[in-house]
């Protein structure tokens, strides 16, 4: 495990009284000066980690909240680290991994610090734990939307390190986007394992496999699997002879783009840790869960210089029917109705 703070100073979990003038209620208001993030891969993959990593660092640096990160954690029990952290009593620990939404709960209850998980949003407690299942379903169509008009054999790929709810929603959401802007088009589905997020290996093979059965556009999810996709169609040309291009999620891997990086559907979590830290302060914590969305900006679709000026700007013109409303995207969490849409049954 590896741990680092954004800043130095003791730790610390703060109360103060709040007294309403003219009354004699003494009203409670709870100040967080820290909180922690768990994450099971390392802060440098160009998505889930990283992600949520830079999202806890820069809510922390603007709401003046200290940030520990634990790094790397792997997808065991993380029961021990919990406890660890638990001891420097801060205000959130952000378990940043379906893996931790049943060992979270358990030792938050036990120790009285708060918790905000993922995949679980039935979990909601109200001043003990919260969930943030985002979902980049917007983003995702939009990315389908950007398949249909990009490829050239008419066979798109989608390829998923696992089937947890916010993979399914993004999924579901892509083959719409694909289907709506062409109703023709063949989406192959594949799934590396059922928790393989950050086997390479299997990444390159299944996306392999993909392109072997026509794909030559790629959308894949996967945290460190990710990068064995990325290999893949770095490697295996189209059944044409030429590119395959690749449509990652929720970071921007520009810097190590070869040339096959077509776009991302990003996500920027800050907004989310920051209105977990609003809700401590306001004693709201445990009321609400949290998403992500286009019009906020915290879901949004990259430009990469691979996408042609004329086609980007019909892909905006649809992102703009979504955040007026005109146009709406229902997330679709379950296994089933990524299979459904995929086969069209």
């Amino acid at each position: 495990m590896t741990m680092t703070k954004t800043t130095k100073g003791a730790l610390r979990l703060m109360t103060a009284l709040a007294f309403t003038a003219g009354m004699s209620t003494a009203v409670l208001a709870e100040e967080i000066t820290s909180m922690a993030i768990l994450t099971p891969e390392t802060g440098t993959d160009y998505g889930w980690n990283q992600q949520g990593i830079d999202g806890a660092k820069a809510a922390g640096e603007a709401m003046g909240v200290e940030v520990i990160v634990a790094e790397n954690l792997g997808y065991g029990d993380v029961r021990p680290t919990l406890r660890e952290l638990a001891e420097e009593e801060p205000g959130l620990i952000i378990a940043h991994a379906s893996g931790y939404n049943t060992a979270a709960p358990e030792i938050g209850a036990e120790t009285g610090v708060k918790v905000a998980i993922v995949d679980s949003p039935s979990a909601l407690s109200e001043g003990a734990v919260v969930d943030y299942t985002a979902s980049g379903h917007e983003g995702a169509y939009l990315a389908g939307v950007l398949a249909a008009k990009m490829t050239r054999s008419g066979t798109v790929g989608i390829v998923t390190s696992g089937e947890p709810p916010s993979w399914n929603s993004q999924s579901a959401a892509f083959a719409e986007g694909v289907k709506a802007t062409n109703p023709e088009l063949v989406i192959r589905y594949a799934v590396i394992g059922p928790a393989a997020y950050s086997d390479a290996a299997g990444g390159k093979r299944v996306t392999e496999s993909l392109i072997a059965a026509g794909a030559d556009i790629i959308f894949g999810q996967g945290n460190g699997s990710s990068f064995g996709m990325l290999q893949a169609v770095e490697t295996t040309p189209a059944a044409d002879g030429g590119k395959v291009m690749f449509i990652d999620v929720i970071g921007d891997k520009t810097p190590i783009d070869k040339g096959y990086l077509l776009s991302s559907v990003l996500w920027n979590l800050t907004p989310v840790y920051e209105a977990m830290i609003e809700d401590i302060r306001a004693d709201a914590f445990g009321t609400r869960n949290y998403g992500i969305n286009l019009a906020d900006g915290s879901v949004a679709l990259l430009k990469s210089p691979h996408i042609p000026d004329d086609v980007w700007a019909e892909v905006m013109a649809v992102q703009d029917e979504i955040v007026s409303g005109a146009l709406v995207i229902e997330p679709h969490f379950d296994a089933e109705s990524v299979h459904a849409l995929v086969t069209g049954e």
